[in-house]
């Protein structure tokens, strides 16, 4: 029952949007987490959705019409990434979607999108097999396959005499999941012992039985896949207990906001990075110039990847534009232009050169890898390796 009820409310969303003409100012929905734990990734997102909002229509926006960045709050769960979907399909009327913050909610809130075929930009979905979801849907956020082997292989660099590795991950999040699975292939590719596995959920705050278990397990380096408030205090907890050695994080750990859940003890943290302010190209060195003035730091990753996913939408309306303006297209046949037009075009973003393939898979020149340097208790910066 449930099924044949949605599908009538998307048939009807569809008939409507094919009837109705494109509003302006042209509104683009933001779904990611303002709140729960995610939030930590969230607000980046947010503060590199509005600028980018901001120098698009400071520029004259889509062919003299500007751009409106509608939100909605996805929080760090399923349920709250579909409601967000549906309310941005439905009532506000979006083209098309850049979110939600996390993969497991992409999973869950993509097919909504799919079925109303509308366009979506994941900036933060790196787990395998985000794009195959649908046709509508692409990220401009690099897969986990490309990213998290870059982090392990400098620790190698910095202490060769690493053989025994202890693994954390969050078992109830689709993204730690995904790329512990890399992490761990990574590993035994370089010859590496496996010392221990530790699971733990997004939502623990004592990690006192796994740091034990890594401890026992004599590791000469440790690798985390988890969020950044849970994975935070797993850092904290390994030093406090006595552990010394190297530790790589994975992609959640790509925000300053962890530092002040690790503090000092986030000191020498690796992780692999899909974006760096010290990229070259013009476009990345507007942006960071913009960002510093507006938020007084340098972006980081999350914010850059929402940029970049506000950018790709107006540069693909802009080709529409110079051939029909928007306000002439109906609802419907917009948002299915725009999402081939997506797929066609190459984009100079804050990430460099993108393209997608015919899947919506990102296709990225350029990654990083940071280690962490911590001032004081609570202040750090990524501080770029090669």
């Amino acid at each position: 029952m449930k099924r044949v009820v949605l599908g009538s409310l998307i048939g009807a969303a569809l008939g409507a949007a094919s009837a109705q003409k494109v509003e302006t100012p042209v509104a683009i929905g933001i779904a990611v987490a303002q709140t729960s734990n995610v939030a930590l990734f969230g607000q980046e997102q947010v503060a590199g959705a509005k600028l980018a909002e901001k120098l698009i229509n400071a520029r004259g926006g889509i062919g003299g019409t500007p751009i409106r960045l509608v939100y909605q709050d996805a929080a760090g769960d399923e349920n709250s990434a579909i409601n967000a979907f549906q309310n941005l399909i439905t009532k506000e009327r979006v083209v098309g979607i850049v979110g939600p913050t996390l993969s497991q909610q992409a999973f869950a809130a993509d097919p909504i999108a799919e079925r109303a075929r509308i366009p979506v930009l994941g900036p933060s979905n790196t787990a395998k097999g985000i794009p195959q979801i649908g046709n509508y849907i692409a990220r401009v956020s690099a897969p986990v396959t490309v990213i998290a082997p870059a982090a392990l292989k400098q620790a190698l660099k910095i202490d060769p005499k690493i053989k025994r590795v202890a693994v954390m991950y969050a078992q109830n999040d689709a993204f730690s999941v995904s790329e512990t699975g890399i992490f761990q292939d990574t590993i035994k590719a370089q010859g590496l012992t496996i010392a221990t596995v530790q699971k733990s959920q997004t939502t623990d705050t004592d990690f006192t039985t796994q740091v034990t278990a890594v401890l026992n397990a004599k590791a000469d380096l440790v690798v985390i896949s988890a969020l950044a408030a849970d994975g935070g205090n797993i850092i904290k907890q390994l030093r406090q207990l006595g552990y010394k050695g190297l530790i790589v994080g994975g992609n959640g750990f790509n925000t300053t906001n962890l530092f002040p859940v690790c503090q000092k003890d986030c000191d020498g943290l690796l992780v692999a990075q899909a974006y760096s302010p010290l990229q070259s190209s013009a476009t990345n060195q507007v942006f960071v110039k913009e960002y510093r003035a507006l938020y007084k730091k340098d972006p980081p990753q999350f914010a850059a990847q929402a940029y970049a996913g506000v950018q790709v939408f107006a540069d693909a309306l802009r080709v529409i534009d110079r051939k029909k303006k928007l306000a002439q297209w109906d609802l419907g046949d917009l948002r299915t232009e725009l999402n081939k037009q997506i797929l066609a075009g190459k984009y100079n973003t804050p990430l460099g050169e993108l393209r997608f393939d015919k899947e919506g898979e990102i296709n990225q020149k350029e990654f990083f890898v940071a280690q962490v340097k911590m001032k004081d208790a609570k202040n750090g910066s990524f501080v770029f390796v090669k």
